[in-house]
């Protein structure tokens, strides 16, 4: 009646060792590291670099606990703080030898401090945020005006575009303030023009001034498309700086909108500030120009004479190529930006996807143009590089274009992402910054774990005293569930707040809930004269149906906290849910084992020790 077959307890035991393995990282805590990531676009840090910063760390003698290669760069784990310094310092002045130009980024950062033999098995601690862990936060104000300009300067091009094509002649068009002026020399013209941008350019709100032969159109931004833009400006750099700070390896970053115009960043276990400044400026944008192959005019920019309305410029070989000022088109014009491959050469290639306006401009260039060269630039943190600068074969329409040439299939894939991200729709600046230094972190962990400690100590004290031994199985069972939701958290990579630690207390109090019911279940079948085997078969089964119900309705106001909540909220529901089915499974499966195995095999069990029963017979004998 109360025994498992062996495959359950099996189940049970596999389960316990792989909650412990999952959750025994959490105990190591986190040493000090330094990390290693490219500053460039085109600069890619892998397992080539790792002899350098060796050699580097070698040679200023400091001892290292490990070093990994990631995708996003090079991680080196060192004893203790003052390690980690000189280590950031010596590979600072090796890789950097320009401070004002650096060719890589050398932050300060976290790891964890696990054997390698937990790592190899993919058991890693979970993540914790900026109060347990330490980092930097920001709040940043987003320039809308700036937004408004940016927006006004790409229509200023569009309607130049718009009013070629529809053959409609004008005497210039300017932007003034957050007006477009757009110049006539008779009013029919002008009203030709008027006709072109109510069809084609709705988002404008033109009036006419002047008279006689100064006649003008004055454009403006109508307030819904004002609207739009700011919400744009705002959704684009959060999923810019979402992009970039993702591929710089810093662990479940928090960028988040603050009112209307302001977003929130925290990157924990980034302890150095001024990196991590560094990082939120780090964007990617294309620019498409025509080469200057003018006879002598790049001799004579190597000169020191560079010709007015042009730049110099390298190549990814470092070949110095004159490229003139005037941007053909910009990565605003992107849509899309994806890795592959050269369908005539079948080299690596990125292969880019324009909108409407970007391909009819690209179109146009490229037919007035056949037999020039057109330079493609990766501009990042105002720095320019020469991705390809290939000859204009013929037209190109449809919008789509490719960018090839001399790439490696990673870094095809490197210059597509970081073109995905995108530039920032509008520029920031930082209004607050804040730094949470890892022993404010250590202390809040402490609090943290102390009040879950003693939580769990006051419910084991009170179940073995009431229940005695049905209160030691309960208290078991209870650290089980302990043990399923840390490695539950653990291996989703979860991160961990103090909202997540107050879940924690909070599961635990309600999961000895479930363990009361069928210990009073138990009782309740005993009072009723019912055999101890058959009480307490009957207690869990009848006891699971109440426990079941509680839980869902549980889980449902959890499951909307997640689904509605944001922030602190989320963090707080996550840990709950889960918690919820952890409880379910350790309350009835686990505990029931236990319970099987003390009683289970005790053919002629006349009592267990659940506390005082109190039967009704003894109250009629006195």
């Amino acid at each position: 009646m109360n025994r498992y077959p062996l495959w359950k307890y099996i189940t049970v035991a596999v389960a316990l060792l792989i909650g412990f393995i999952y959750t025994l990282p959490n105990f190591f805590g986190e040493a000090p590291a330094v990390q290693v990531s490219s500053n460039r676009a085109t600069l890619k840090v892998d397992v080539g670099t790792l002899p350098r910063v060796e050699q580097v760390l070698s040679q200023a003698l400091v001892s290292m606990d490990g070093v990994f290669v990631e995708p996003n760069g090079i991680k080196v784990r060192l004893k203790d703080s003052e390690t980690q310094l000189k280590a950031k310092d010596a590979l600072e002045q090796a890789l950097n030898p320009d401070p004002r130009n650096p060719d890589y980024v050398v932050a300060l950062n976290l790891l964890t401090a696990s054997p390698k033999w937990l790592t190899d098995m993919g058991a890693l601690p979970m993540y914790l945020g900026l109060d347990l862990r330490g980092g930097v936060h920001f709040l940043l104000q987003v320039d809308m005006p700036g937004a408004v300009l940016k927006r006004l300067d790409s229509v200023g091009a569009d309607l130049r575009t718009l009013l070629r094509d529809a053959n409609v002649r004008h005497g210039g068009i300017n932007r003034d303030g957050d007006r477009i002026l757009i110049n006539f020399r008779d009013a029919e013209t002008l009203d030709k023009a008027r006709a072109v941008l109510a069809k084609e350019m709705t988002d404008l709100q033109v009036v006419e001034q002047g008279a006689g032969s100064n006649l003008r159109l004055a454009a403006t931004l109508r307030p819904e498309a004002l609207v739009k833009l700011r919400e744009y400006a705002l959704k684009q750099n959060i999923n810019t700086l979402h992009n970039r700070i993702n591929e710089l390896g810093v662990s479940e970053p928090v960028i988040a909108q603050q009112g209307a115009d302001r977003i929130v960043v925290q990157l924990p276990g980034v302890q150095d500030t001024a990196k991590a400044k560094d990082i939120l400026g780090r964007t990617a944008t294309l620019e498409i120009r025509m080469v200057d192959d003018t006879p002598g005019a790049l001799e004579g920019a190597l000169a020191g004479q560079v010709p007015f309305g042009a730049e110099l410029y390298n190549d990814r070989d470092g070949r110095p190529l004159l490229v003139k000022k005037q941007v053909v088109l910009t990565g605003e014009r992107l849509t899309d930006a994806q890795p592959g491959f050269d369908g005539q050469t079948h080299e690596p290639a990125v292969h880019l996807t324009l909108d409407s306006a970007g391909a009819r401009i690209f179109r146009d260039v490229t037919r007035e143009s056949v037999g020039k060269r057109m330079a493609i630039l990766l501009i990042e943190k105002g720095r320019g590089e020469v991705v390809t600068a290939p000859v204009i074969r013929a037209e190109i329409g449809g919008g789509r274009v490719q960018i090839s040439g001399r790439m490696t299939t990673q870094e095809a894939s490197d210059t597509a992402l970081l073109l995905r991200a995108g530039s920032l729709a509008a520029p920031m600046e930082i209004v607050e910054e804040r730094t949470v230094g890892p022993s404010l972190g250590a202390e809040n962990i402490k609090k943290g774990f102390d009040s879950t400690l003693w939580g769990f100590v006051a419910i084991a004290v009170f179940m073995v005293i009431y229940y005695q031994i049905f209160g030691v199985i309960s208290t078991l069972a209870l650290a089980a569930n302990l043990l399923f939701l840390v490695a539950l958290l653990s291996m989703l990579q979860a991160t961990l707040t103090l909202p997540g630690i107050a879940a924690i207390a909070l599961t635990l109090g309600m999961a000895i809930d479930a363990n009361v019911l069928i210990n009073e279940r138990i009782r309740e079948e005993l009072r009723n004269g019912m055999p101890p085997q058959a009480a307490i078969s009957a207690g869990y089964d009848r006891a699971f149906d109440t426990i079941l119900d509680s839980n869902i309705t549980t889980l449902i106001a959890g499951l909307a906290l997640l689904i509605f909540g944001s922030g602190p909220v989320r963090g707080f529901a996550m840990v709950h849910c889960l918690g919820i089915l952890t409880s379910i499974f350790s309350a009835v499966v686990v505990s029931r084992s236990l319970v099987n195995l003390v009683y289970g095999r005790q053919k002629k069990l006349t009592q267990v020790s659940i506390g005082q029963v109190w039967k009704p017979e003894n109250e009629q004998g006195k």
